[in-house]
């Protein structure tokens, strides 16, 4: 779906590149996070990407064609989710869709509908400057999938949200991805691309340190242990085992038979830690 092959980029007056020669790709389908602190030059490829930032060295294609290629049509498959969600303040959520809506040419969705999916329902016609940050943030992301886009680019999708409304918005972009669609995600937040992504890429400094799935990195930079905790005398203890030849391990079979299990947990690292341990950097 994507294509992009050293890809530079420096604004105007800078001392020094912000996008130092990135090449990845995006597969058809696939839940693509691109993760790193503020600065990393995450939102800078993504206004490529999307054709906002036009002066790039490099080649980028979207389903095989150059992006320079492209035309308006490229607005037609593509939806849009930033972090700061750019809304009309002086019109209601219902009339900031279906304003949005008059500028695309072909199939849209029903706003209500949109408007119940992120749980707006009840507000369609309050005006968007009485609504809260979180609401705006919903509002925005619906506004993604007003045309149904095959192509979809979400930064920070769950900024500012609650914990069940960000549940929510998650639960959403897993089904986006089961009808097909592909997702492009920006993030600093690890929880969220362990949850969502297939694949990931962490960017430090305009440039991208490493990709894979972030099951892969998990056990890859993990630790090969099993650390049972179990309760002895009412006391809660643990134990650590080798995961190779657990199976014939007789301590570990023997605390299984006898001692209360409490819990059980292989060493894997989070992606926060494999993040450190990579960049030499933290997210926050």
């Amino acid at each position: 779906m994507i294509e992009v092959k050293d890809l530079k980029f420096t604004y105007i007056n800078a001392k020094e590149k912000t996008i130092k020669g990135l090449s990845f790709s995006v597969k058809k389908g696939e839940i693509f996070g691109f993760l790193g602190p503020s600065g990393a030059g995450k939102s800078t490829t993504q206004k490529i990407l999307i054709g906002i930032l036009k002066d790039y060295k490099g080649n980028i294609k979207v389903r095989g064609k150059e992006i320079k290629d492209w035309n308006k049509d490229f607005y037609e498959r593509v939806g849009i989710s930033f972090e700061l969600p750019s809304l009309y303040r002086k019109l209601t959520a219902l009339e900031n869709l279906n304003f949005i809506k008059s500028f695309y040419e072909g199939k849209t969705q029903d706003s209500m509908e949109l408007l119940e999916m992120v749980g707006l329902e009840d507000k369609a016609n309050l005006k968007v400057s009485q609504y809260s940050k979180g609401m705006k943030m919903r509002l925005g992301f619906a506004r993604a999938f007003i045309h149904k886009p095959e192509l979809l680019f979400l930064d920070e999708p769950t900024s500012g949200l609650d914990p069940v409304n960000a549940k929510n918005i998650k639960e959403i972009i897993l089904n986006k991805k089961r009808e097909g669609k592909t997702i492009f995600l920006t993030t600093h937040n690890m929880n969220v691309a362990e949850e969502l992504c297939d694949r990931v890429a962490f960017i430090v400094d305009g440039e991208i340190k490493l990709i894979d799935s972030p099951k892969e990195l998990k056990i890859k930079y993990g630790k090969r242990n099993l650390r049972v905790e179990y309760y002895d005398n009412n006391d809660s203890v643990y134990k650590e085992f080798d995961l190779k030849n657990i199976g014939y391990n007789d301590r570990f079979i023997e605390l299984l038979r006898n001692k209360p299990i409490k819990t059980i947990h292989t060493g894997e690292a989070s992606l926060d830690e494999i993040f450190i341990q990579i960049t030499g950097r933290r997210l926050s």
